[in-house]
């Protein structure tokens, strides 16, 4: 059990450093979105609908390694309605605004490991709640992953 815990952690913490070495990389090497109207308009989408989620997901409930914190409860309204993440769609659309405003092959190809990134650490929490709530598996069938009404 010692041994599964220690490794289940090791690859979230892993996860959530790739994330972030990634962002980090993707706006220290693009434009700033302010030098752009449309991706200024795509960047306040995103962290719009992040603040719209967070309504619902209460700061205590809230986890950025896909570990599932002690006492969290599932939540199916607002945004999780639609689609079981909805931070990662927010950050996503973020990011996209970031590398919109110089499309470039680097841009790209980081962005695709991004996604790759949050796409691990979204199967690695559904696995945990998975064994964690029993009513996961109807919500999974329900709800999008990332894109409401299409993935």
């Amino acid at each position: 059990m010692l041994d599964f815990t220690m490794k289940t952690k090791t690859y979230a913490y892993t996860l959530v450093f790739l994330q972030f070495f990634l962002i980090f990389i993707l706006l220290s090497i693009n434009e700033s979105i302010f030098n752009k109207p449309l991706s200024l308009v795509i960047f306040i989408l995103g962290l719009s609908f992040g603040i719209y989620t967070l309504i619902f997901n209460k700061l205590s409930n809230f986890n950025i390694s896909p570990l599932i914190k002690k006492n969290a409860h599932l939540i199916t309204n607002g945004a999780y309605k639609y689609i079981r993440h909805p931070m990662y769609f927010s950050l996503l659309l973020m990011l996209l605004a970031v590398i919109s405003t110089d499309i470039r092959p680097e841009n790209i190809v980081l962005y695709l490991f991004l996604i790759v990134v949050l796409s691990l650490k979204a199967k690695k929490e559904e696995d945990l709640w998975m064994n964690e709530n029993p009513q996961y598996q109807e919500y999974r069938g329900k709800t999008k992953m990332f894109i409401p009404f299409v993935l």
